[in-house]
């Protein structure tokens, strides 16, 4: 058996190589604690306050719902909820009784919706009531039995309920009262009629508990298949790699619950650890700064361009951050610009920490890996976590790289995935055993270690223009453009081009302030050419307001390069419309 690299090991600091992680499920995880504080505060939600102990007869009373409505080991139930109490008791409910929770974003379209209940093969789904009409016009083409609607007006403090149902509230469709579905206040009392004593399912480490969905390395959506142990594992590494984390500490929890980095950082690992959370429903950059200063918030999770839209809010102008043990980005690459603006935003706020960058995929639950508190490396994602292993590797091979060249990353470790759901094949190709007895998650994503075990992100395989055979990483032209003092953010596309096969264009969201005119985009490209080869070149910088996000809050290149190729084809349209007219005429005349 060949012996595993692990160059980091001299540079964990206080971070130990390896841990003792839990046997038994995320709900029995969460009770231990609960057990030892049961007067700590385990959420809040928009001014209301829950503690551990009532958090766990809230998920018990849920459990024992679910068991009423006939839900067994290894069902799948849909949660498709906001960062919301209820949410969060179905969550670990599920798990109690041994299922699987399916974890899929409330506002996704109907045909989405209806793809991952059918894809999950769930039999019970749990949505806001904002969102009934959707799972409605798609129920009877899917396997659902019971559909749970939760209102948020339900969570809320007496005061607080009144002036949501004033403002949010009005905007709410009612449901019609022979609705068939189960309120939660009826789904809840149903409880009272389990007459389990055995209600619980023992569940271990190894088996299936949560599903969540990515493109994958083949970007084909799947479910990817995690268990227990992938989430406890990932709690005790992200306290592990956080040693100033103390029970009682406060997350602010924005990023949503159907994501990985949501689910598993911002709430499994505070509720496992005796953390609180400051749950956020609807994810704003406003309502997001109001909290972290109202809560005096201890750790924040978030992704770039989340950072990006703090620095620009005025009422973060006077806000004391002195409270932050904390910040970690992740999700998307972190420019080195964009780190070094927000880092000194963080200073002149009166924190004493910097930004911390991390990387990790959903096939690996979330971060794998993150920037150290005791050194850091420009343009580094940081070490891998303890027990997480990683290697460069010449792409889509086993052949490990020697340090400093390009490759692809692989990982290793306890919080690797179970498997894609119904996809053997891709979960074949993603998930591999070598020579040194570990199994292995192909990520698709390009990047380097250097001698001392930091890795550097060069951005995902398949997010690479290929220009007159050259290849162009789109993350690295970003990062030039942000450099720029005029340049708020840019994002970097290919286009098909008939010589070159893909041309590079950038869009550019401008600084408050500064003009969207030709003298400005002459400014930047003359810039672009002392900074960037020839062959890497923009060939046009479009100025945009807003640059389009994904549903996590990601850059949406995706969205661009789409709406490119549509501008295309429509500037082509005409020419090929009027030759067919010629065609007419000539049949016409022949005629």
């Amino acid at each position: 058996m060949s012996e595993v690299k692990t160059p980091w090991a001299a540079h964990m600091g206080d971070v130990p190589m390896h841990l003792e992680y839990f046997g038994g499920s995320m709900f029995q995880a969460l009770e231990q604690v609960a057990q030892e504080y049961p007067n700590n505060i385990a959420f809040d939600f928009m001014g209301k306050s829950t503690t551990y102990r009532k958090m766990i007869q809230e998920i018990e009373r849920c459990a024992k719902s679910l068991k009423v409505l006939g839900i067994r080991a290894g069902d799948k139930v849909t949660i498709a909820m906001p960062n919301c109490p209820q949410a969060i008791y179905m969550f670990y409910a599920v798990n109690l009784v041994g299922g699987i929770a399916n974890m899929i974003h409330p506002l996704s379209a109907e045909k989405e919706i209806e793809f991952y209940l059918n894809e999950s093969e769930s039999i019970t789904a749990i949505t806001l009531d904002q969102f009934y009409d959707k799972f409605e016009h798609i129920r009877q083409n899917t396997g659902i039995v019971n559909i749970i609607i939760a209102s948020v007006k339900d969570a809320l403090s007496r005061p607080v309920r009144a002036g949501y149902m004033l403002t949010e509230g009005r905007k709410i469709q009612k449901i019609p009262d022979d609705a068939p579905v189960i309120r939660w206040k009826e789904f809840m009392d149903l409880s009272r009629h389990c007459f389990y004593k055995n209600f619980r399912v023992d569940r271990k480490a190894e088996d299936p508990a949560v599903i969540l969905y990515s493109g994958g390395t083949t970007g084909t959506t799947k479910g990817i298949v995690l268990t227990n142990g992938n989430f406890n594992a990932l709690a005790k590494q992200i306290i592990a790699t956080n040693p100033m984390f103390r029970p009682g500490d406060r997350m602010l929890a924005a990023m949503p619950l159907f994501h990985g980095f949501g689910l598993g950082v911002c709430v499994h690992s505070m509720l496992a650890s005796g953390g609180r959370c400051i749950l956020i429903p609807r994810f704003t950059a406003k309502s997001y700064a109001k909290q972290i200063v109202k809560y005096k918030c201890n750790f924040i999770a978030g992704v770039p361009t989340l950072y990006e839209a703090l620095l620009r809010l005025p009422s973060m102008d006077n806000a004391d951050l002195s409270s932050l043990k904390g910040v970690f980005s992740g999700g998307d690459s972190l420019s080195i610009e964009l780190k070094k603006k927000f880092d000194k935003f963080l200073y002149d706020h009166h924190a004493v920490i910097q930004v911390r960058e991390g990387y990790g995929t959903t096939e690996t639950v979330t971060a794998c890996c993150l920037t150290p508190t005791n050194m850091y490396k420009e343009g580094s994602i940081g070490l891998p976590f303890p027990d997480t292993y990683i290697k460069i590797v010449k792409p889509g091979t086993d052949e490990e790289l020697p340090y400093g060249e390009e490759g692809e990353i692989l990982l290793a470790g306890p919080t690797v995935m179970k498997e894609y759901m119904n996809h053997p094949q891709e979960t074949a190709q993603t998930l591999r055993k070598h020579d040194d007895g570990l199994t292995w998650v192909y990520t698709g994503d390009l990047g380097t270690m250097d001698s001392d075990g930091f890795i550097y992100f060069r951005g995902r395989a398949k997010r690479m223009i290929i220009s007159s055979g050259y290849n162009v990483y789109p993350g690295q032209i970003e990062n030039i453009l942000d450099a720029h003092e005029d340049v708020q953010m840019s994002c970097v596309i290919g286009v098909p081009d008939a010589y070159r096969m893909q041309k590079v264009k950038a869009f550019v969201m401008l600084k408050p302030g500064v003009e969207k005119n030709q003298a400005t985009k002459d400014a930047l490209m003359s810039y672009c050419r002392k900074h960037i080869a020839k062959y890497a070149m923009p060939y046009d910088i479009e100025f945009r307001d807003e640059l389009p996000k994904t549903l996590v809050g990601k850059v949406a290149y995706r969205v661009l390069e789409e709406e490119e190729l549509q501008h295309i084809q429509a500037t082509q349209a005409p020419a090929a419309d009027d030759a067919h007219a010629a065609d007419e005429t000539q049949e016409k005349q022949g005629e």
